[in-house]
């Protein structure tokens, strides 16, 4: 009895030591990876935005940014964003993704490499760059450097946790399995994958594994394999009830990593013989092994699949339609063919800033119901499609900027001028609906309530502004005079009502009916529809001006 009772400590002991390493790995590679993103920026987002005109710079920005962040989901989800946004295509989105699984393969190689004596240094030096010193830069610093001590930390401690598997023939019956069952070992690294939420996880255990002795490479590589798809898993998850664009990404990089283990299971015996050579020719530590087998397997995986990107974006697009609303965020008449006719070019602008106009309404609309409803799904549409107005409004100007260089006649670059300013105004129109989405968030942090009369009162202030900014689309549209009076008058009883609400805020306030913090937010988020309504009052004195 004495003897159970050891080995039940002993498994659980061994039990504990490895979920607390497991733990730490976790949190030091989100924690690295942190420190690099902040060090990085926003030049992340701007390296992916502007230097993926082509599948092939996508798949060489995907390995450099997800090398910086460490996370092949973290680039994934800049990447989705863009996209959700209009500012990638699918196609140069796909290479990205490609890019990522060759550049998430050099966290194994970090691991490979064996510094775990000086992880405890390292770990110290990051906590004195972290606490010591009030510098951003050197903040960041260390969370790298605490991050990379506690990654090879954590590695010791899950080694030494799975040391008396050893001993257990259970899990040498399975690891016999395993090399006689390629298709189990690619379910189990695939399970173990979706489990963790981390390959980089599931990669530096079968690491330590193969370093012990405990699997054989033909048992380890389809593992391997599983590993890859059970990231893709992940994303599959992160895009429940996202975007058609986020869903289509997601699924190409399960199919992207489900096709490529095909492949290599059935020229697994060969891969595993190449491995082994290369492992003794450049004189591989197991672990390194791992990792060149890693790399080498999606280094290749991209190279078979990337002249196929066009088909997978077809595949993609058939398996999953677009969604109703998808396209709103993407310009729709802007011909580059049609500036030989400037003027019909600028119809074609006009075109374009109504449909942006009528997008700007949608979220201030949106954002006065998140007011009242406080649902983040509703802020998170309003983010989304603010992302998409700017970028149609950087699209109109720069079609405007090349219309410029034509031959224009007085009044069309009369007009050219008038839309750019236009496409300002439109702008700042979404912004102030944005704002009151951030007003809101703040309002939340802090707990501030409203009363129903507050609430009744930005009701009113919406109907007005919405009446005003329909009354400017249809002048802009229809070249209406009569609607751009309206508009006007509009704009004069936003102002009288808005003087109105000061005033019986003001009162509220005196009474205590209300706290100040809550007062003086209130005064903030009333000030937006004024500030919009002065943006919509330049719209439409600029068509009654010129009579577009």
């Amino acid at each position: 009895m004495l003897a159970a009772a050891a080995l039940e400590i002993n498994v659980q002991q061994m039990i504990f030591s490895f979920l607390g390493g497991l733990g730490l790995f976790l949190f030091s590679i989100k924690y690295m990876g942190d420190g690099l993103q902040l060090s990085a920026g926003d030049r992340l987002r701007y390296i992916l935005d502007k230097y993926t005109t082509s599948p092939f710079l996508g798949v060489l920005v995907g390995i450099l940014v997800t090398i910086l962040i460490q996370s092949s989901s973290g680039t994934s989800v800049i990447t989705i964003g863009l996209v959700g946004a209009g500012l990638l295509t699918l196609r140069q989105a796909i290479g990205i993704i490609m890019g990522a699984n060759i550049g998430t393969t050099v966290t194994s190689f970090i691991i490979g490499f064996n510094i775990t004596q000086y992880a405890l240094p390292i770990l110290f030096l990051g906590s004195a760059f972290l606490l010591f010193t009030k510098s951003k830069t050197i903040n960041n610093i260390g969370r790298i450097l605490f991050g990379f001590g506690g990654i090879f930390f954590a590695l010791t401690l899950m080694s030494d946790a799975m040391y008396p598997l050893r001993f257990l023939p259970q899990f040498k019956d399975l690891m016999i399995n395993l090399s006689g069952n390629p298709l189990l070992g690619v379910g189990l690294g695939t399970g173990i994958t979706m489990l963790v939420q981390a390959s980089s996880a599931t990669i530096s255990i079968l690491q330590s594994i193969y370093k012990d002795g405990l699997i054989t490479l033909n048992a380890a590589l389809p593992i391997l394999f599983g590993d890859n798809i059970g990231t893709t898993i992940t994303a599959v998850i992160a895009v429940i009830g996202a975007s058609s664009s986020a869903k289509r990404i997601a699924l190409s990089h399960v199919l992207f990593n489900a096709i490529g283990t095909v492949i290599f299971l059935i020229l697994l015996k060969p891969y595993s013989a190449y491995v082994t050579f290369m492992q003794g020719f450049l004189h591989l530590t197991p672990k390194l092994t791992i990792a060149f087998a890693h790399a080498s397997f999606n280094f290749v995986n991209t190279l078979l699949l990337f002249p196929f990107i066009g088909v997978l974006e077809y595949v993609v697009t058939v398996l999953i339609k677009s969604d109703k609303n998808e396209d709103e965020y993407k310009t729709n008449y802007l011909d580059y063919t049609l500036l030989i006719t400037p003027s019909i070019a600028l119809g074609q602008v006009k075109q374009e800033m109504v449909l942006m106009s009528e997008l700007a309404l949608k979220n201030l609309k949106l954002s006065v119901d998140f007011f009242h409803n406080r649902d983040e799904k509703i802020a998170e549409e309003v983010e989304t499609r603010e992302e998409g107005i700017n970028n149609i409004d950087q699209e109109i100007t720069k079609y405007l900027t090349v219309l410029s260089r034509e031959h224009l006649n007085i009044k069309e670059g009369e007009e050219l001028g008038i839309y750019l300013d236009m496409c300002r105004d439109v702008e700042r129109i979404a912004d102030h609906a944005h704002g009151i989405v951030k007003d809101v968030n703040y309002e939340i942090r802090k707990n501030l309530k409203f009363s129903e009369v507050a609430h009744i009162e930005i009701n009113n202030l919406l109907q007005i502004s919405s009446d005003m900014i329909n009354c400017a689309i249809a002048a802009l549209k229809y070249s209406d005079k009569e609607k751009a009076i309206e508009a006007l008058d509009l704009h004069n009883e936003v102002y009288t009502y808005e003087k109105k609400v000061r005033k019986n805020h003001i009162k509220r306030l005196n009474e205590q009916q209300c706290e100040i913090q809550a007062g003086l937010s209130y005064i903030d988020l009333i000030s937006h529809f004024t500030r919009i309504c002065d943006h919509a009052r330049n719209i439409v004195e600029k068509v009654l001006e010129n009579r577009m």
